[in-house]
């Protein structure tokens, strides 16, 4: 019991720092990104701030199945589901307009270099977390940290998306890099998206 405790207690913490860090994340990445016109990097940004919501949730969630594990979701949790499911909607047609807008103004970034050095510290942050949160889920047998170590896994995904991207223009100037790297944060996000209303209807991590 006293294992299981500390195996909760360390799974609380996780979910602190990623809350924390994507917090930091989500202020560099949005502040460099409208400084240099990266539609991706400032789209990167704004995602790390609902992470930031849906980490939250997962807080909550550690705190009531450490007291005890087979309470049901509760409201607060929910309600923070469906904010994340709809941000991460919203988020994908803003997205979607920017893509749009600079194709059509032949709009380019001003440069992606901190695209790049954002995403690599954030695929060396997520990978850990990703590998912490998923030995804590193997340890408790819990499917709903599990779940959350699957969500990490799509943030180093993102991250991934965004380095190619930003390398992609640094090296060869492809006016449309931007643009397709934004694609591609638009299916995770709708893909999130998808997943936290689920989670929501069946009351269920």
């Amino acid at each position: 019991m006293e294992q299981q405790i500390k195996f909760y207690d360390r799974a609380y913490i996780l979910s602190l720092f990623t809350i924390f860090y994507n917090c930091v994340e989500g202020i560099i990445s949005i502040i460099l990104g409208y400084q240099d016109q990266t539609l991706t990097l400032f789209g990167f940004g704004i995602d790390s701030f609902i992470e930031v919501i849906s980490g939250i949730g997962i807080a909550v969630m550690i705190i009531r199945i450490r007291l005890n594990p087979d309470t049901m979701i509760n409201k607060f949790e929910i309600t923070a589901l469906k904010i994340t499911g709809i941000a991460f909607y919203l988020l994908s047609a803003g997205l979607l307009f920017g893509i749009v807008s600079n194709i059509v103004n032949h709009h380019k970034p001003e440069t992606t270099f901190w695209g790049i050095i954002i995403s690599l510290v954030s695929i060396i942050v997520m990978t850990w977390l990703f590998i912490s949160k998923k030995r804590v889920g193997d340890q408790l047998n819990s499917d709903a940290i599990l779940s959350d170590a699957g969500c990490t896994k799509i943030c180093i995904y993102m991250s991934v998306v965004l380095l190619v991207s930003s390398l992609i223009y640094e090296l060869t100037g492809f006016i449309y890099a931007d643009s397709i790297g934004t694609l591609g944060l638009i299916y995770f996000s709708l893909s999130e998206g998808k997943e936290a209303f689920e989670k929501a209807v069946k009351k269920q991590y």
